[in-house]
């Protein structure tokens, strides 16, 4: 049984909460393949999402888990709410918590924010990805699509690619697998490589081929065009030809390896299109799949794993 009033990072979570919470999302994927996609099972409930950073598919999944279930849900971006006129977030969060919030879905630039919040109201808080700390629900998602397409995750050899600096992603993903049993590798240049990222119980690789070898599951990570200030690589078509995910690089791995992506993909450069097309892909599962583990979030956190 989940047992915190919150979800702030994979981190801190043992391999048996990580379980429980992919279990939890089984069920709710059913619920998505119905014709009629509603449960009344959060009606009465309210579900705020607050954006401080642009998104698409994890504020949509999230407000379609809270539709789904029948929650009200009410979203908030920083550029349109009080946030532009000054407002803290402390402050912001008060207000929506006397708006009567349930749960309040946060997504922001600065890392350790949810925790803030989390403290300043009693409302759940979900961490929809801080900085570039972590990305709790991705992690899940990326670990129940895994663990649906091949039966576990103990054992698996899992490869994440490019800019693991950056890539809040990279971290959630590699402290859950890590947990529940899989190889992590990280694979990029050194300069999109954090330091001390093998304390974490990764396997650090510079050259992709390598990195490729055997895999069960290749996960490539975006290039952050927009947190690239440093000139940390010497262009797009350089990093492509050394680290994209082409056919070549793609028949090192496992036969029947997974190709993952947490998008937006930038296409041509971390991964062809011929391959994020293709049947060895799981991308779109990954968003159906994201839907799912956020309802069993919402499902959890407003009060559903008291009554199991």
């Amino acid at each position: 049984m989940y047992k915190y009033k919150d979800l702030l990072e994979i981190r801190t979570l043992s391999a048996e909460e990580i379980g429980f919470l992919l279990d939890t999302a089984g069920p709710m994927k059913e619920i998505i393949k119905r014709q009629i996609k509603k449960v009344p099972t959060l009606r009465g409930k309210t579900v705020v999402t607050l954006f401080y950073e642009n998104s698409t598919r994890t504020r949509g999944s999230f407000e379609l888990a809270a539709k789904y279930m029948s929650a009200d849900a009410i979203n908030i971006s920083g550029s349109s709410s009080s946030v532009a006129k000054g407002e803290s977030l402390y402050d912001t969060g008060r207000t929506l918590q006397s708006l009567g919030a349930d749960v309040i879905v946060l997504r922001h630039p600065m890392a350790g924010a949810p925790e803030l919040l989390a403290r300043s109201v009693q409302a759940a808080v979900i961490n929809a990805g801080d900085g570039a700390h972590e990305h709790p629900t991705q992690a899940l998602l990326d670990m129940f699509t895994v663990r649906e397409k091949k039966g576990g995750l103990a054992g698996l050899r899992v490869a994440i690619v490019g800019d693991v600096l950056h890539s809040r992603v990279a971290r959630s993903n590699i402290w859950g697998f890590t947990k529940m049993g899989a190889e992590v590798r990280v694979c990029g240049p050194a300069t999109l490589l954090p330091a001390g990222v093998e304390e974490t119980g990764a396997l650090v690789f510079h050259q992709l081929d390598q990195a490729l070898a055997g895999a069960d599951v290749i996960m490539m990570l975006r290039i952050q065009k927009e947190r690239q200030q440093q000139g940390l690589f010497p262009g797009l078509r350089e990093y492509a030809r050394l680290y994209g995910l082409n056919e070549r690089r793609l028949a090192l791995a496992a036969g029947d390896a997974l190709v993952m992506h947490p998008g937006p993909m930038n296409r041509g450069v971390e991964i062809t299109a011929a391959i994020a097309d293709s049947n060895r892909a799981v991308i779109e599962e990954q968003v159906t799949n994201g839907v799912a583990v956020r309802m069993a979030l919402l499902y959890l956190l407003s009060g559903g794993g008291a009554q199991a």
